[in-house]
């Protein structure tokens, strides 16, 4: 999938990687998309409990090479 900006929070445990995509998106655009890349297993919960909760839109998670994968399009 095409994005406009990716953000690579491995390494980082709950909460930075909703912290840190929520100023990723800041910077951005309605409509963009931002692809995230994390290793926290918890982030797979949070990034859709964000996205609803923000009305962001979660358009496709999945993993590559052992890291959760993330596409959210900004409302």
């Amino acid at each position: 999938m095409e994005f406009n900006k990716e953000f690579d929070a491995s390494g980082l445990a709950c909460p930075l990687p909703i912290v840190k995509t929520k100023k990723a998106l800041a910077d951005m655009t309605s409509g963009q998309i931002l692809r995230v890349i994390s290793t926290d297993p918890g982030s797979v919960c949070d990034m859709a409990a964000f996205a609803e909760q923000t009305g962001h839109t979660l358009l496709e998670q999945g993993s590559e090479n052992s890291k959760f994968v993330f596409f959210i399009k900004k409302a």
